[in-house]
């Protein structure tokens, strides 16, 4: 009976409150969707990181007829010297580093050339003018340095190119944009603690003349507080729920449907597993603020 009569206290209060009450949904909704979309694009950002780390390589690129590096001074790198990089890259000093090498002719590296620019932009170049290379795959992506180091300054090698650091520029964007969304949902988040405070005051007020009927009769506290705690965390819960729909259409629809489809280089996608981690993330965060924020709000208005 006292549990009826309490939900139909709350019911109550969101008929009475509706315009704040959906003020709250909606803010609620817009600060969870971008605290989900910070938690998305984060786990993108890792599982990016740990695709494109598994297949970068070190590329010892050696001297060409086109090379014009201080290391190069002597033209093409001869057998001697092509044979000197292969015995360290097998030496017991670097083997304990490197998971696999392989060697680039001058004639693949044409062979690539030509697949990737075509006959016509690639018949600028001719296979003896292209470099002999090695790639190197590193069993730990971290320790590339060490293969820049080693052959950075080597006679007969051209340039070591770390590949992901390439991608590093990516990932460093991507991680400032899941800042800023991070930043933009705590304002958000703040706003709807505000609001959601703001609202069970109000409401409080609006009933004052109850609240002071129920202390007469001997209500407790807790069963004054709860119908407008349960008002709060209705609104905030309307409003995760929308927040989770935004998130689990994004990723359906936009990374599923569009991405996927439009950015062939990445073949690492989050997907709709990812989505149905969000959502009770997103729930939990929403009732567990809006709980706080009206039960610290009525909890100062009854004392006062």
């Amino acid at each position: 009976m006292r549990i009826g009569l309490i939900l139909t206290e709350a019911l109550g209060g969101l008929r009475r409150n509706i315009s704040m009450v959906v003020s709250v949904v909606l803010v609620t909704f817009v600060s969870l969707t971008f605290v989900g979309a910070a938690i998305l694009m984060q786990s993108q950002i890792g599982t990016m990181r740990a695709f494109w780390s598994e297949r970068a390589q070190v590329v010892v690129s050696m001297c060409s007829t086109l090379s014009e590096s201080p290391n190069c001074v002597d033209g093409v790198a001869s057998e001697e010297q092509t044979d000197a990089v292969r015995t360290a890259l097998d030496g017991d000093a670097l083997r304990p580093l490197i998971s696999d090498v392989r060697f680039e002719t001058r004639e693949e590296a044409y062979a690539n050339i030509v697949e990737q620019l075509g006959e016509d932009k690639a018949s600028l170049f001719t296979a003896d003018t292209m470099p002999e290379s090695f790639y190197v795959t590193l069993k730990d992506p971290s320790q590339s340095q060490v293969i820049v180091e080693a052959f950075g300054g080597q006679t007969g090698v051209e340039q070591v190119t770390d590949q992901l650091q390439y991608l590093e520029p990516l990932f460093s964007a991507l991680t400032v944009a899941t800042y800023i969304a991070v930043g933009i949902a705590a304002l958000m988040l703040i706003a709807a603690i505000l609001l959601i405070g703001t609202t069970i005051r109000l409401s409080a007020y609006a009933r004052r003349k109850e609240i002071g009927i129920m202390r007469l009769v001997g209500a407790s506290n807790r069963f004054i507080q709860t119908p407008f705690v349960l008002e709060g965390v209705f609104a905030a819960f309307l409003g995760s729920v929308l927040a989770s729909a935004a998130v689990v259409a994004g990723v359906h629809f936009g990374v599923d449907g569009y991405l996927r489809g439009r950015v062939p280089f990445i073949t690492t996608w989050i997907g709709m597993q990812d989505a149905a981690i969000v959502v009770p993330v997103l729930i939990a965060i929403g009732i567990v603020l809006a709980a706080l924020s009206a039960g610290f709000a009525i909890r100062r208005w009854l004392r006062t």
